[in-house]
């Protein structure tokens, strides 16, 4: 009978703990969403606008967290997924909008979804490629995708309209809500969409296989699992990411062009990500923070400094200066120090009083 029991009792535990954890996310997530829109009635426009940009840098980085900290592929060509997310966009936006039976609402999500379908696409391609390469051969396929995709645009000029890019027709937003706030929820919804998605899956089967691929490539295929396919699976999701933030970001500026996606944007995409902290999501958010904040400092200091160059350069010598200072004293990232912070003496003595005041255990 206790053998019976004992044997029932592992089923029962591994069926259980799914569900609060996936209540606990969408818990987080729903707390999340109600404070951006807080946010978005208290912060001045411009302040907004810098909140939506955020959250479509977070769309990518959470991808790109994925797919370097999660799998152990390098990939320097995420700025041209965002550009072939941006442009895809922009190109159905525009297409659809002279439709007179296409309504607002439709429009725009058919062209955000055509956007990721396309984007997705494309990493498939570049995914099955990268899946045969390891290191600097991979580091170097990526990188050329970065730069041949902007070169793309003045190839096939009389569609991408070459260096000018093209505009996208946004329709104003519902009611009186202000375009700022009503940039800042789209984005918002897609990088906090993109977050539960990817939590999931990182605690799923698949995401415990990415990790064995990347630890060690012969055990994982020795355990039966098909490091090729994981490989590509893992890159056709953080392309997908990635086309969703280009495509947020195409609404936000509600024009295309290449000058946005150079190939500085890459790298630092690739550093944000470090800094933040490899293979933690919540480390991605740290880098889509640092995205928007070490630029707007840099360019203010340029300004004060007068030099327009300085305000051209200063934005990647700050980053870098940044990648050094949290390598150097946090290898983890910034995430990774907050997480050792909390797992500190003090800290660890104000949780125990707090959960037992009168110091019982």
């Amino acid at each position: 009978m206790l053998r019976e029991r004992a044997a029932a009792t592992p089923a029962t535990t591994q069926a259980s703990p799914g569900r609060p954890r996936v209540w606990f996310r969408l818990a987080v997530t729903v707390a999340a969403a109600l404070l951006i829109v807080l946010l978005t009635y208290v912060l001045p426009p411009f302040r907004t606008y810098q909140l939506a940009t955020v959250g479509a840098y977070l769309c990518v980085t959470a991808g790109l967290t994925v797919l370097i900290g999660r799998n152990g592929q390098l990939s320097l060509g995420h700025g041209a997924l965002m550009a072939t997310g941006a442009y895809t966009l922009a190109l159905t936006q525009n297409a659809l909008a002279g439709d007179d039976f296409a309504a607002p609402g439709w429009a725009l999500a058919v062209s955000v979804l055509a956007a990721v379908a396309v984007t997705t696409v494309a990493g498939a391609v570049v995914g099955l490629a990268a899946a045969r390469l390891r290191g600097p051969y991979l580091a170097g396929l990526t990188l050329a995708v970065a730069v041949v995709v902007p070169s793309v645009t003045s190839t096939f000029d009389s569609v991408f309209n070459s260096d000018q890019g093209l505009p996208v027709v946004l329709n104003p937003p519902p009611g009186t809500v202000p375009m700022e706030r009503w940039q800042a929820w789209l984005a918002w919804a897609g990088a906090l969409l993109t977050m539960l998605l990817l939590t999931g899956l990182t605690g799923s089967r698949f995401g415990r296989d990415m990790a064995a691929v990347r630890d060690d490539e012969t055990a994982a295929r020795l355990a039966g699992i098909d490091v090729a396919r994981t490989q590509v699976l893992a890159f056709v999701v953080s392309a997908a990411c990635a086309g969703l933030g280009g495509a947020l970001f195409a609404l936000l500026a509600q024009s295309v062009s290449p000058g946005a996606f150079p190939l500085t944007l890459s790298l630092f995409l690739l550093m944000a990500v470090v800094i933040g902290g490899l293979g933690s999501l919540a480390g991605a958010a740290w880098g889509a923070l640092l995205l928007v904040a070490l630029p707007a400092l840099a360019q203010s200091a340029g300004e004060r400094a007068g030099s327009a160059r300085l305000e051209g350069n200063l934005a990647l010598a700050v980053f870098g200066v940044v990648l050094i200072v949290v390598m150097l004293a946090a290898p983890g990232g910034i995430q990774g120090a907050l997480r050792r912070l909390g797992h500190t003496r003090p800290v660890r003595e104000v949780a125990r009083l707090i959960r037992h005041p009168k110091g019982g255990t």
